[in-house]
């Protein structure tokens, strides 16, 4: 005999298939990350419930191997969709996490102001990702950076002048792009004209509108005449374009300005939803409602999601449609946008991975290089990068003298963007040494980043000329004034050729 089901039990059956639906929409547009060096079950479980993406960090890197044997597996489980990863080169890395960068970064690629060789840089980026299956990357970051003492974009930048970040930015993409990884270009609608780190607190942008037109503005409409894929939304408010709602939950900065007014058709990333910008005073879960009611597609949750979090999120989502809060379509609208976007880069399989692995085409080493990579010798050549660096009158006479260099390198902690990644000449060399081990009659060279009036790199430097010494200071970072040499940047390609330099030998 059939069951007969009660008008009560139909309500819930059906209630309960929307919500599922509905969960399973919202797992489309979301990309969390993950504690640990293995991929843990409860990400394996939101693939097959729809997830749309997952994104790597440097905490998730413990070697090489176990990077390609992570990726692998993630790939051999959802050979379609979206793993992404921070791989802007230069300071901020995740696949060279344990090293440092083989990759100048963006301020010495402005400053040489060849866009041939951003682009060569980024696909040499383009090529190791793709190796790894890895086919979306959170860069460029096509910020204009504005402000000398901003603490979170610097070097990361192509530079403080608006045409030389928009011809680099639209470089950078089409680099990394034509080996076959999605582009991000971040953080709209710019960031450079900040002195708060937004994983802190909220910034606030108080140019005119005038000026935003014809500074932050103008690399991202590169990007969109680029053909970009992605670009990431910032937490800042920007007064002049929306006084009530940072960028990420801003529908005018969203919706009205990038999509209608600069013509944008890809996929809105959001910077990660767990910075304080975001999130500090509704949570995570209610700012992920947020900026999909503004118009984002992806919602970057944060490094350490977890399983809860993820489930609260899909939850609150569920329910804002429930509520009426946030359409139907916008919803639909966002999954679609990511699911074109995976295909639209498809990725290597795992056994591809593998195989490029024992080919020895991934330069995850520090050592070899990818395959395919445009023949440019120069590409990670020390005495170009050298090229980039401000060396002052008397940084050029203490690089003439003979008696011998000793390198003292004072350690400077980096936002949380950049992590804890080697920098400077201590990874470069095992040749630098304490401040109380320089030998008599030698040259110092007093290394710090960051080098604002009260850096302790400053009494390091006092104390050593008060001994005689022949002393100058570098900067690894965003020029702040005063250093004898600015090498706009602390990677490892940037801090070999800076020890390189220093020791005088640059074409050694």
């Amino acid at each position: 005999m059939d069951t007969i089901q009660s008008p009560a039990t139909q309500s819930f059956e059906t209630k309960s298939a929307r919500t599922d639906e509905l969960r399973r929409l919202a797992a489309g547009t979301l990309m969390p990350g993950f504690t640990g060096i293995a991929v843990p079950v409860w990400i394996l479980e939101a693939y097959d419930a729809g997830l749309a993406a997952v994104c790597l960090y440097g905490t998730n890197v413990a070697s090489p191997v176990q990077l390609r044997e992570l990726c692998a597996g993630l790939r051999a489980h959802s050979p379609n969709t979206l793993i992404a990863v921070d791989e802007e080169g230069g300071d901020v890395t995740r696949l060279h996490y344990l090293t440092g960068s083989t990759q100048p970064g963006n301020a010495v690629l402005g400053r040489l102001d060849d866009v041939d060789l951003t682009a060569a840089s980024a696909t040499a980026i383009g090529h190791e990702l793709a190796g790894l299956g890895i086919n979306l990357n959170l860069a460029p970051d096509a910020d204009v950076n504005s402000a000398p003492d901003n603490p979170v974009i610097g070097v990361r930048s192509f530079g403080a002048e608006p045409d030389l970040v928009a011809r680099h930015t639209a470089a950078w993409i089409r680099g990394l792009e034509d080996a076959g990884v999605g582009s991000c270009a971040k953080h709209f609608p710019g960031h450079g004209d900040t002195t708060t780190d937004s994983h802190l607190a909220l910034p606030r942008v108080t140019a005119d509108a005038a000026t935003l037109d014809a500074r932050e503005l103008v690399p991202f409409r590169a990007l969109v005449a680029a053909g970009g894929a992605t670009v990431m939304t910032s937490h800042i408010l920007v007064e002049a374009l929306d006084p009530d709602h940072p960028a990420t939950f801003s529908s005018r900065i969203l919706q009205d300005l990038l999509r209608r007014e600069m013509g944008f058709n890809g996929v809105i990333i959001t910077d990660a939803l767990d910075m304080a910008g975001a999130s500090a005073q509704t949570g995570v879960a209610e700012a992920a409602v947020r900026a999909l009611i503004a118009g984002a597609d992806l919602l970057c949750l944060g490094s350490e999601t977890g399983p809860a979090l993820f489930d609260q999120t899909l939850n609150a989502i569920a329910a804002a449609v429930e509520e009426g809060r946030l359409p139907m379509e916008r919803l639909a609208d966002a999954a679609e946008r990511t699911a074109a976007l995976s295909s639209r880069f498809p990725a290597a399989g795992a056994a591809e991975i593998q195989e490029a692995a024992i080919r020895g085409q991934l330069g995850l080493d520090g050592r070899a290089q990818p395959s395919g990579v445009p023949a440019d010798p120069k590409a990670l050549d020390g005495e170009r990068i050298a090229e980039a660096f401000e060396v002052s009158e008397a940084a050029e006479r203490w690089l003439a003298r003979e008696d011998p260099v000793a390198i003292v390198q004072v350690e400077t902690g980096a936002n949380f963007a950049v992590g804890r990644v080697p920098w400077g000449p201590a990874a470069a060399t095992q040749a630098v040494v304490s401040e109380g081990e320089v030998p008599d009659g030698a040259r110092v060279a007093v290394v710090g980043r960051g080098l604002d009036a009260e850096h302790p790199l400053w009494t390091v430097f006092a104390r050593l000329r008060a001994e005689g010494h022949a002393v100058i200071a570098v900067e690894c970072g965003w020029p702040r004034g005063g250093a004898d040499i600015v090498t706009y940047g602390a990677s490892l390609a940037v801090s070999q050729a800076l020890t390189t330099l220093l020791n005088g030998n640059v074409n050694g």
